[in-house]
């Protein structure tokens, strides 16, 4: 067994419908799932003996220092994979943290996705067993499309994928104002007006004629979101500007690297946090 290092790629929704709130409490979605290039970095390593470990790095890390081991899905990932699959030992795990936390951009959902994939890959397990991926599913709604990695469309509770043509490496720019909103909140200022389904086609002409349900309400509780779609939206080059998940996190996606970089310094003369990449 060898240190394994993976990436956690931000995740974004291209759109995102929701249709109607289920009996076990989470709700029937339509989304559109894609993914970046960069994000957090988990380093798994054999640990000889002793309990699992996780350490924290990274500019976020901060915010996830203290936080119970029931509640970190880095950790219950690592605890479900040995228990599912009969793994004896233990495992040291650094989460270097570059995403911001309850940010619409599947942050804590990719760090759990990353870990299932460090560790299938040290002990010998394809990354699409489908165990894995129902541990995954086990973890969180986001987690099995973060396991996926690829532009999906998702049903269900987002769970149900369907992998779609890549994006192809366009330039896209990830802006938060730096307010992290609850999910569930959000969710609970939805309407419960169920406004269609997605169409099907090419993704961007769908994801362009879709929308994000979740973007009232969470705007109505972090009013700074409007500011930074404001920016996004007026942005020279734009193609596509839209909220992710259930914000505040929002992302434009753009014709050139020049366009998105110049948005880029516009937003970050806001004090607000940026990543600019490219679409996987």
């Amino acid at each position: 067994m060898t240190r394994i290092v993976e990436t956690a790629p931000a995740k974004i929704n291209l759109a995102l419908h929701v249709r109607r709130r289920r009996t076990d409490g989470y709700h029937k979605l339509e989304t559109l799932f894609a993914f970046c290039r960069d994000g957090d970095v988990v380093t798994v390593e054999p640990a000889g003996t002793g309990a699992t470990t996780l350490t924290l790095t990274g500019p976020f890390a901060a915010l996830l220092q203290g936080e119970p081991p029931a509640d970190n899905l880095v950790l219950r990932a690592a605890a479900g994979f040995v228990s599912r699959f009969g793994i004896a030992g233990h495992h040291a795990i650094t989460l270097d943290k570059h995403l911001p936390v309850a940010s619409g951009i599947g942050g804590g959902s990719a760090d759990a996705a990353a870990t299932l994939r460090a560790l299938a890959r040290m002990h010998g397990m394809a990354s699409d067993h489908p165990e894995l991926f129902a541990l995954a599913a086990s973890l969180g709604a986001d987690v099995p499309a973060c396991l996926l990695g690829r532009t999906a469309l998702g049903r269900g509770k987002g769970d149900a994928l369907r992998p779609l043509a890549p994006m192809g490496d366009r330039p896209v720019l990830l802006v938060n104002p730096g307010v992290g909103v609850s999910t569930a909140a959000v969710f609970g200022r939805w309407d419960g007006v169920d406004r269609g389904a997605l169409a099907e086609g090419e993704v961007m002409t769908v994801a362009a004629a879709g929308r994000n349900d979740l973007e009232p309400p969470a705007r109505a509780i972090a009013p700074q979101i409007d500011a930074v779609l404001a920016l996004l939206e007026a942005a020279p080059g734009v193609i596509l500007s839209r909220m992710s998940g259930s914000g505040a996190t929002c992302f434009a996606i753009f014709d050139t690297v020049d366009a998105r970089d110049a948005a880029a310094r516009a937003a970050r003369a806001q004090d607000w946090w940026t990543l600019a990449t490219f679409l996987a």
